[in-house]
């Protein structure tokens, strides 16, 4: 009664005791969790393993390939003091070794090819076929299959339909005789160029189905206002089709990017990546592994196509996080 008389209000009852009650107010919630311990564990396996594997067989080459660069390592024993040379691998490469150049200027060769004679070939034949026109299916899997053969498997098909006396291709031009048959593989100034219709056959098809995919899923109701509006086929395509697939079209530029600076196999089949056919992976593959076992030489060189490499691949992640932004 004192307390009410002068006007102070009486104590809850965990004021008073300070125990539990006040303790459980204090005490945050814990958030509720939609994956049990199992679900937990899955997760972790099926991302560990992949990112090990990652680790493991890309990023740790890499490294070592950075590394192994600084040095004039052979392949053979322990990396001492000694094998440390500095930026000498990088200076001999940009200033002495005569093939470097010209093996940057055929994979420059190679991407300009594949960029506008390839892919827009590709990109004409998915055209046709999502008009669905009689036949479809056929011609999609006859233009698909080299991209289910491998490149070392295009390469040997090539080199026989390239064979001087026996090739498909000069007893089709009627080059029999040994004054007239035509040394497409064996000749420098031809072989890159047959080289380079060899890894189009079986770039057209795979850049055909990825653009194909592409027509598939564009509204076709943009189609039917630009014919309402009086836009023929061709205005309908460049001026309202093309735009829309922008993100396929940066996929394809991609892809035709990193194929040329990877190529390899068909080069290095045909007559070991020499002779006219120098690429810059066929460098790496002749320095690191031939008689001379030059690891460092050929890691510098690796390095050199890593930076290159990663460019369109730095600006395609930075556009399409720029797309996910907005």
């Amino acid at each position: 009664m004192a307390d009410r008389a002068q006007g102070i209000a009486p104590a809850l009852p965990e004021q008073k005791t300070g125990g539990a009650g006040a303790i459980a107010a204090r005490r945050p919630r814990s958030r509720y969790s939609l994956l049990t311990r199992r679900d937990k564990l899955v997760l972790t396996v099926m991302v560990g393993i992949p990112l090990i594997f990652d680790l493991a067989l890309i990023w740790g080459p890499a490294i070592a390939s950075i590394f192994l660069s600084f040095t004039n390592w052979g392949g053979v024993g322990p990396i001492t003091e000694r094998n440390l040379v500095g930026t000498r691998n990088y200076e001999f490469l940009f200033t002495r070794y005569t093939l470097f150049w010209p093996a940057l200027l055929h994979n420059i060769t190679w991407l300009a090819f594949l960029m506008f004679i390839a892919t827009p070939l590709g990109m004409f034949m998915a055209v046709l076929l999502d008009r669905e026109i009689r036949g479809t299916r056929l011609y999609q899997t006859v233009f698909y299959l080299p991209v289910v053969l491998s490149l070392a498997v295009v390469g040997i098909i090539w080199s026989l339909q390239y064979a001087p006396e026996q090739g498909f291709i000069n007893n089709v031009l009627g080059r029999t005789g040994n004054d007239n048959l035509i040394d497409w593989l064996g000749n420098p100034s031809l072989n890159l160029w047959a080289a380079l219709v060899a890894t189009s056959w079986r770039h057209v098809g795979y850049i055909m189905v990825l653009y194909l995919a592409g027509l598939k899923s564009v509204d076709p109701a943009l189609r039917e206002a630009a014919k309402v509006d009086g836009a023929s086929e061709r205005q309908t395509f460049f001026r309202v089709v093309f735009p829309v697939m922008a993100p396929i079209n940066i996929v394809i530029v991609v892809v035709t990017t990193i194929e040329a600076l990877r190529a390899f196999d068909i080069a290095f089949i045909i007559n070991g990546g020499k002779n006219g056919l120098e690429l810059l992976s066929t460098l790496i593959t002749n320095n690191t592994l031939s008689e001379s076992g030059q690891v460092g030489f050929g890691s510098a060189i690796a390095v050199v196509l890593l930076v290159i490499s990663l460019g369109p691949i730095v600006a395609f992640l930075a556009r399409m996080m720029r797309q996910d932004r907005r």
